[in-house]
């Protein structure tokens, strides 16, 4: 018996995945464009790290909003609009968790960027009010004066990072900072000083990476206004919007023209990204040569200091051991810094003016960078905080190394002595203790001094006061010029430091 043919079964329709909407901004183009794309979606985007410029997007775009009220191209019940719907959304990303509010809905990795991210949610609640916002900007303006907002704050913000490093590292000094210890050159024993000594020549350092900040709100132009790169035709007021910002804590004192003077120049430079780097730079640089000291302090070796064990750690394998980890990851981390600045200026150098979407490169690096700036601040304030120098074991060998060799060419000078013959006889009286076994110049006798003198055509200047220029303990009490690392100067620059904080 025949089968009978079973009609095929058909397979149910697949459901259609609905096309991607093209951007909002790229009406020219037919289709979808790159959101048709998911490679060229991701490649383009910005969001998974400019989601930290919110607030100075929302700021920004309420000064500029202002602005265009006062000049009337929105009207006052729309820019009421606008101010509410960014205070909303500004509200609704903070409530969204940490990492810069990344569980908000709006975050939209088609959109691109922060900026369009926020704009899509304003005009998703506020409608027509929202889509006036942009009047007469360009996201190449909007981003420069969002990074320069950003860059503002954030040196704002390493000031008070670096205000417990300078106290911890005062603290310390009053503490410990009368100890007697080695200076080294060439990391070579030279001259005895005091630890405060030291520990003001750290501060000191440190202080000039403030410098360095607080020199870039000399730098800082607000480019604002200016538009994708020609301007704008419409009667748009750039002074108006600057003094709205500076109304709103954005900027500082623009009584003077801190305009960028140039509307291709201010969307297409970076100079303040680099200028920030640099100062980054320069102070990672700072805090890896303080580690790197105090590594070397820590060791074995040296035991001059002992480190919080909460900041060393321990090995796998070698159950004794306490790594000074942390330091060594300050040192580490400054070869990273050095790379983003010369990430961005490599990526600069080759541009031609006006905006190029290479520019969207410059905030992975500045705020990478800052990152690790930020936190390493934060954790050398703990590990000096935490520390204490051995004060016996530093004594152990003070005498090693004649540390008064220079204090006693002083004294010969101060016998008339020419400086090139003193430092002659001082160095025939060390080679004289190394052939007799000697490790102190206090323990050559009057007579070997004056024979050293001899030698070298000069009368017998030494008497019994000699000895009260001799030994590390004596030596860093004599020290007199301005600045000095022995007492007088330690005592003076603490003072001067305890003013310069309150």
């Amino acid at each position: 018996m025949a089968r009978k043919n079973k009609p095929a079964k058909t397979a149910p329709a697949k459901p259609r995945t609905p096309a991607p909407a093209a951007k909002p901004w790229e009406h020219a183009k037919s289709g979808e464009g790159s959101a048709s794309d998911p490679l060229a979606a991701r490649f383009v985007e910005s969001l998974s790290y400019d989601r930290r410029l919110y607030k100075h997007d929302i700021a920004g775009s309420i000064v500029h909003a202002r602005m265009l009220n006062v000049v009337g191209l929105i009207k006052p019940k729309e820019l009421k609009e606008i101010e509410r719907g960014l205070s909303e959304i500004g509200k609704e990303i903070e409530a969204a968790g940490a990492d810069y509010g990344a569980a908000w809905p709006g975050w939209k990795v088609e959109l691109e960027d922060v900026h369009m991210c926020i704009e899509a949610a304003l005009i998703e609640k506020i409608g027509d009010a929202g889509r006036k916002l942009h009047t007469g900007r360009s996201r190449n303006d909007q981003v420069a004066a969002d990074l320069m907002f950003w860059i503002r704050d954030s040196i704002w913000g390493l000031g008070k990072k670096f205000s417990p490093l300078f106290r911890a590292l005062f603290t310390l000094a009053e503490r410990d900072g009368g100890i007697v210890m080695p200076a080294y050159t060439h990391l070579q024993r030279a001259q005895p000083i005091v630890v405060g000594g030291e520990l003001i020549a750290w501060a000191q350092a440190f202080s000039r990476s403030l410098d360095r900040f607080d020199a870039l709100y000399e730098l800082l132009e607000f480019p604002l206004g200016s538009g994708a790169i020609a301007g704008s035709s419409l009667g748009i007021d750039r002074k108006e919007t600057a003094w709205f910002a500076e109304r709103a804590n954005l900027l500082d004192d623009f009584d003077k023209p801190d305009l960028t003077r140039s509307s291709i120049d201010g969307t297409a430079s970076r100079d303040m990204a680099c200028d920030f780097l640099y100062a980054l730079a320069m102070t990672a640089m700072t805090l890896s040569r303080w580690a790197e000291q105090w590594i070397i302090y820590a060791s074995t070796e040296f035991s001059f200091i002992t480190l919080d064990n909460r900041y060393t750690t321990g090995s796998s394998m070698m159950p004794q051991k306490r790594n000074p980890d942390m330091l060594e990851l300050i040192r580490g981390r400054c070869g990273n810094v050095y790379g983003h600045l010369v990430a961005l200026l490599t990526i600069l150098k080759g541009l031609p003016i006006g905006y190029n979407r290479d520019l969207q490169e410059d905030k992975r690096h500045v705020f990478a960078a800052y990152d690790i700036v930020s936190d390493s601040i934060e954790m050398a304030a703990r590990i000096v905080a935490t520390t204490k120098f051995n004060e016996a074991k530093i004594a152990q060998g003070l005498d090693r190394g004649f540390l008064d060799a220079t204090s006693l060419a002083e004294y010969l000078v101060t016998k008339g002595v020419p400086f090139r013959t003193a430092h002659q006889v001082v160095g025939a009286l060390v080679r004289s203790c190394e052939s007799r076994g000697y490790h102190k110049l206090g323990q050559l006798t009057l007579d070997d001094f004056n024979a050293a003198c001899a030698a070298a055509s000069q009368p017998k200047v030494c008497a019994n006061d000699v000895y009260d220029w001799l030994g590390p303990e004596n030596v860093v009490k004599r020290y007199r010029t301005y600045g000095n690392a022995g007492v007088s100067g330690f005592a003076e620059q603490l003072k001067a430091w305890k003013e310069r904080l309150k």
